[in-house]
């Protein structure tokens, strides 16, 4: 049975280099570290940005010195490029267009969005973000490819 949309999403993908960029002038861009595409839902509140921040801020997925997937975020020094991105929720299942029913409403998306970020922030990840609700172009090299879909519960 299909689960339906309850639980913020990200989409995290290891890069050695990426940036957005928004009618032609670029945002936010980072060395080494994630772009990190967030979904939010209706109901999720800032204890699912928290949870969501703390995973993808010890998320052990960058070698040590033996070459085994060891190393978090923070033990790197790596950086975060956080992008809002309501179509983690488009609900194929029907026809051939998406259904965006599960994405939150932009106002609350947008606060949600923002916590996880600040949350990132004050456990002393770089933030680089995106501009919300724009048309954006997210330009990475993916790093692996290393790519995880983490939800909040």
């Amino acid at each position: 049975m299909f689960k339906e949309f309850v639980s913020m999403r990200v989409v995290v993908q290891r890069s050695k280099e990426a940036k957005v960029t928004v009618d032609g002038e670029i945002t936010g861009s980072i060395t080494k570290g994630f772009v990190v595409l967030v979904g939010v839902t209706h109901e999720d509140q800032e204890k699912d940005a928290a949870f969501l921040a703390e995973k993808v801020a010890n998320l052990r997925v960058f070698e040590d010195e033996n070459g085994k997937m060891n190393l978090s975020l923070l033990d790197v020094g790596g950086e975060v490029l956080s992008v809002s991105q309501f179509t983690l929720y488009g609900d194929c299942r029907k026809g051939r267009r998406p259904n965006f029913m599960g994405a939150a409403r932009p106002e609350h998306a947008n606060e949600i969005y923002e916590s996880f970020n600040s949350i990132l922030r004050e456990k002393g990840v770089k933030v680089e973000t995106g501009v919300f609700g724009a048309m954006m172009d997210v330009q990475l090299t993916n790093d692996g490819p290393v790519t995880l879909i983490i939800d909040s519960i």
